[in-house]
């Protein structure tokens, strides 16, 4: 997965703390919906800096996809499942399909609590500073992306 962050300070191991503004769905455009009150979040993390990138610079940063395409599935497809199997198996014993398929719903929820919890102590997501975004801030800002700033 690669993305686009800014590089906030530089340490002398070789790595740098970057941030990436993160907005809701709707992009902040507030006064374009009279105003939904959506909230930035800026998030911080540690990258290794192979390339040398210094504070303030518009850098690429890529991580593995795979651990969050697998968070993914289990978040969405878990309470599917356990809600279509719980419905079924309710239905086959006798008209209580929506109970059971609900309480498979709220197990799946579960699951998905617990999982995330395990994941995050567990997994180590390692992000790699992989080129800098050369004068792509004036692009960015064109398209009216201009959160990193």
């Amino acid at each position: 997965m690669e993305q686009l962050v800014r590089v906030k300070e530089v340490y002398g191991n070789g790595t740098a703390l970057v941030f990436r503004v993160r907005e809701s769905a709707c992009s902040g455009d507030c006064h374009k919906c009279a105003g939904c009150g959506a909230a930035k979040e800026t998030v911080l993390f540690t990258a290794d800096n192979p390339i040398g990138a210094r504070q303030g610079d518009l850098v690429r940063v890529e991580s593995e996809t795979a651990p969050v395409l697998k968070a993914a599935a289990v978040l969405y497809v878990a309470p599917l499942i356990l809600f279509f199997l719980g419905y079924y198996i309710g239905y086959r014993m006798g008209n209580f399909g929506a109970l059971v398929g609900t309480l498979g719903f709220a197990l799946g929820i579960v699951l998905v609590v617990v999982y995330d919890r395990k994941v995050m102590k567990k997994t180590d997501l390692n992000y790699k500073i992989t080129a800098f975004a050369g004068d792509s801030r004036r692009e960015e800002n064109k398209k009216g992306d201009n959160d990193l700033g």
